[in-house]
């Protein structure tokens, strides 16, 4: 068995384990949670969407729903800052939203640590060199998101992927890991609404295209 196996299997052993345990902990909370979801918002509990999973293969992500759907008088979405909750507001800010991500973890869809899981629409307008983000599992966290998370822009993030995936390594992990937890902690580089920071990574690109003509 060589180090890149020896790396894999111990990298899907300790997501299973520390994912089950924390639906194990967290399961009154994700029962609480989900409740008061369900009476302030209404249904559906959980945000679904498609999403590039290892190799770009597409999967669905699993998250608490942050946002109501309203729409205009056209029938488009309102902005995310314009439908985000007090409650979403809270659920981002403290991480929560993203426990129902544990079991995309359980079920091998993702990992814990590993680069974030992207819009699929993003796909086309990736370098080659950033493509290589799909080359492993996406995490719940990663190094982009304990180096300034939403505060980065997008070639920032997309680099700090490109770091992860050069380094991996159990140990790297674990310090992802932990440096998650004192983040969440403190709620660093939490943002309400990104939308309201930055152009989505499709709009930027393509607009970077259009200067180039």
């Amino acid at each position: 068995m060589n180090n890149k196996q020896t790396y894999l299997i111990s990298k899907r052993v300790m997501d299973v384990l520390l994912s089950s345990t924390g639906l194990a902990i967290f399961f009154p909370l994700l029962l609480i949670i989900a409740v008061v979801i369900r009476f302030r918002l209404g249904p559906p509990i959980l945000f679904r969407q498609v999403r590039p999973g290892l190799n770009c293969q597409p999967f669905i992500l699993y998250k608490f729903r942050t946002m109501t759907d309203q729409y205009d008088e056209n029938g488009i979405l309102f902005a995310d800052s314009r439908r985000l909750t007090k409650l979403g507001n809270f659920l981002r800010r403290t991480s929560l939203d993203e426990l129902p991500e544990l079991f995309n973890v359980v079920k091998g869809d993702m990992s814990l640590v590993g680069p974030r899981p992207l819009l699929m629409r993003y796909v086309p307008y990736y370098t080659e060199k950033e493509n290589i983000r799909h080359s492993v599992r996406p995490g719940i966290t990663g190094l982009a998101q304990i180096s300034g998370r939403n505060h980065l822009c997008w070639d920032e993030r997309l680099e700090m992927d490109i770091k992860y995936v050069e380094q991996k390594s159990v140990l790297i992990d674990l310090k992802i890991l932990f440096k998650t937890i004192i983040s969440v902690i403190k709620r660093e580089g939490v943002v309400d609404a990104p939308d309201t920071m930055m152009l989505n990574l499709d709009q930027e690109r393509s607009f970077k295209r259009v200067d180039r003509f």
